[in-house]
């Protein structure tokens, strides 16, 4: 019979020894996954705020204010109208007896149109000459009395009556025969209206009128037709209504280009000569002119034109796209990225291009300009700037009005 071992045996202590180890070494294991997921979450943690905290400073998008272009283009409708424009009428009674040119014909000054028949006002001038040879007969045999009257009466053969009744006699005479001179130059004056005369050089451009036609004097309350219209279109002028937002720098001098639809890929230069020097209260429009040179006649008077104006700009003004513009109650503001921050400028606004729009005070040019910005943004915030934008095209070539 085997005799039993006492706890203070050796091979005792050999397994309590082999016992400690075992929960030591589970004890590390179990701590070491704990320690592990501690800083596992302490890390994680870590990155959350940073990431929380990078999300928090938002991310713009800039772009650089482009200095605007010394001058412009702008394009505008015009009605293009000769130089001198008339309708002739007719100023005495009749039927027309002859005309001799017709629409196209060039005419000179005085050259004859047309031939009037009116027998009338020729017998009327008739009548009108009878009756100025009786008064002048009438005045010569007042004016024999009067003188022997105021002969005898310085022999006292007569009376101071008779010689004023001689005196009265004449003066009344002497006044029909005036009378009926002035009844002559008038009739002859209507005599030679049965002439149509061109009023000056230029081309017929509307007969209204044949032979035997009943013209009605241009006088009276009966309605008138012209018999022809005449132009000249040696000078052309060019009625342009400009924008009230340009009335400023459209001044006579200008120089415009002129391009017409008959005349594909050709320009036609004239020059701005005047201005209504008002504004139109319907239209809010400059109404101006411009004279173009037209010796061969090739522009047709009545034709439609786009007119170009490159109208001066100012030399401290830029462009910038219209997203950039934020309305505050404050007024029109845009923001700058400036050391990081965000900070909002105000500004003035100029011409509208559509896609940009100018600025005319408010920015120096430097400036980094956030590209729709939020409307919640304010100085002082934290931002951190995308890669830049292309600067918007500087609309030199014109805007179309």
């Amino acid at each position: 019979m085997q005799e039993a071992q006492s706890p203070s045996s050796p091979t005792t202590q050999r397994r309590s020894r082999r016992g400690w180890l075992i929960g030591g070494a589970i004890f590390l294991v179990f701590a070491g996954v704990l320690i592990s997921g501690i800083l596992e979450r302490i890390h994680t943690n870590a990155s959350l705020r940073t990431e929380t905290a990078d999300l928090a400073v938002p991310t713009v998008s800039v772009v650089a204010p482009k200095r605007a272009a010394p001058s412009q283009e702008i394009v505008l409708p015009g009605n293009v109208q000769p130089f001198i424009t008339s309708p002739v009428f007719a100023r005495t009674n009749g039927y027309l007896e002859h005309w001799y040119f017709d629409i196209g014909a060039h005419v000179k000054k005085g050259q004859l149109l047309a031939v009037i028949a009116s027998p009338e006002v020729d017998q009327q001038l008739q009548q009108a000459q009878s009756n100025l040879l009786t008064a002048a007969a009438n005045l010569e045999l007042a004016t024999i009395t009067k003188t022997r009257y105021e002969g005898l009466k310085k022999t006292n053969a007569v009376s101071q009556q008779d010689v004023d009744n001689a005196v009265g006699t004449y003066n009344a005479n002497k006044a029909i025969v005036e009378a009926d001179q002035a009844a002559v130059r008038q009739y002859s004056a209507l005599v030679s209206f049965e002439k149509v005369y061109a009023p000056f050089d230029g081309v017929i451009t509307a007969r209204n009128t044949d032979i035997g036609d009943l013209i009605n004097s241009g006088s009276n309350a009966v309605v008138k037709t012209d018999l022809f219209h005449i132009a000249q279109p040696g000078v052309l002028r060019v009625y342009v209504n400009v924008p009230e937002e340009f009335s400023q720098q459209t001044t006579p001098g200008l120089t415009a280009e002129l391009q017409l639809a008959e005349f594909p890929g050709r320009t036609f230069t004239g020059k701005l000569v005047r201005t209504a020097e008002a504004i139109n209260y319907t239209t809010r429009t400059l109404l101006v002119e411009v004279d173009v040179n037209n010796p061969s006649g090739q522009l047709l008077s009545g034709a439609y034109a786009e007119v170009h104006f490159k109208v001066p700009g100012q030399a401290s003004t830029y462009i910038v796209p219209v997203d950039t513009l934020l309305f505050r109650k404050e007024g029109l503001n845009v923001a700058i990225v400036e050391n990081g921050k965000a900070k909002l400028v105000p500004v003035v606004a100029g011409h509208d291009f559509g896609t940009s729009i100018e600025i005319v005070s408010g920015l120096k040019g430097n400036e980094s300009v956030i590209s729709s910005p939020p409307d919640s943004i304010l100085t002082g915030e934290t931002v951190q700037t995308a890669a830049p934008q292309a600067t918007p095209p500087t609309p030199a070539a014109g805007a179309k009005k």
